[in-house]
């Protein structure tokens, strides 16, 4: 099988960044990096020889660069995983796409493992199996989706959603592989028809802990915090560990002017409580931690951009889990 797809209806990969160049000269961490990591809690449940990036926080350099340019300086760096938000990249092997298996090889020839990727809902709808095989040939165990479960808020439509996804589950584990689902902060929000239910908590209830699986974008979650009060972030890991493999690890600055309460920044740059998180979910399971940024792709100076980004927030990363 060696379908391309541009399968994220939510971000526009491939939105190419014209005369983009990379310096592969090592960053420096920021001073607030610097910190975070001088306190670091020991003995975590999130390992720091497994830290992951999401491509969509490189989007332009994948776009003007390729896989191969970009796969091999993100392992120079030493991210270990990669979660893919499509298949596909402006510059072309020899006047053709590239393939899956070449994304494959790639990845081997680096020492890096495909750990999961971000398909648009509609996918699992119509191409089930096929986005299985996309999984399978790339190595990865996770494959899933950043789109809400549903955009009908009320009770009746997450229960709904959530036996959509137990089918597509079961798929997955018939397969060996984990579907997951990635949240933004309106999964938080209340019921439209029951407005003490949380929607997070009916798909939660409602999907079967055997077949699908949550991947916390920690940075979401504590806007959702933010915008709709009650709950801690944390707390939904410690109670089902085994249910979150992945996490996103994405720092925001505190910002009263924002109506989600913080700015993404680089990670170690911002304030969101990421010691007293990464303590509070407990050792139970491992999660990979996955580095994203929405916003990388605007740091200046550019070149580096947003690898220069990947690597300060590597770094800190480390610190932080060190």
């Amino acid at each position: 099988m060696s379908h391309i797809h541009k399968s994220f209806d939510r971000r526009d990969f491939l939105r190419a960044t014209a005369g983009t160049t990379v310096a592969l000269a090592a960053a420096s961490v920021t001073g607030a990096a610097a910190t975070s990591a001088a306190a670091a809690p020991s003995n975590l449940s999130i390992p720091k020889d497994r830290i992951g990036i999401q491509l969509y926080s490189i989007r332009d350099k994948v776009s003007a660069l390729g896989f191969a340019v970009v796969l091999t300086e993100l392992a120079r760096i030493g991210y270990k995983e990669i979660e893919f938000a499509g298949y596909t990249q402006s510059t072309s092997i020899l006047g053709r796409q590239i393939t899956l298996q070449e994304i494959r090889k790639l990845l081997d020839d680096n020492g890096l493992r495909a750990v999961g990727s971000h398909v648009g809902i509609g996918n699992f709808r119509s191409n089930l199996q096929g986005e299985l095989d996309a999984a399978q040939i790339l190595g990865m165990p996770h494959v899933g989706t950043a789109n809400a479960p549903t955009n009908v808020n009320t009770v009746a439509g997450y229960r709904a959603a959530a036996d959509e996804f137990n089918v597509w589950g079961a798929a997955a584990t018939a397969r060996g592989l984990k579907l997951y689902q990635h949240n933004h902060a309106g999964e938080f929000a209340f019921a439209t028809d029951q407005p003490s239910v949380r929607l997070y908590d009916v798909f939660l209830k409602n999907t079967d802990p055997r077949h699908v699986y949550l991947e916390l974008d920690i940075y979401w979650a504590y806007v959702g915090q933010y915008r709709y009060p009650g709950f801690d972030p944390a707390a939904y890991v410690r109670n089902q560990p085994y249910r979150y493999p992945l996490f996103h690890m994405k720092d925001g600055d505190a910002n009263s002017a924002n109506a989600n309460g913080f700015d993404i920044v680089e990670f170690g740059a911002g304030d969101l409580p990421y010691e007293k998180f990464v303590r509070d979910i407990g050792p139970r399971a491992s999660h990979v931690g996955i580095w994203e940024q929405d916003t990388a792709p605007n740091t200046l100076p550019n070149p580096p951009g947003s690898l220069g980004a990947a690597e300060r927030s590597f770094t800190a990363l480390k610190g932080l889990l060190g």
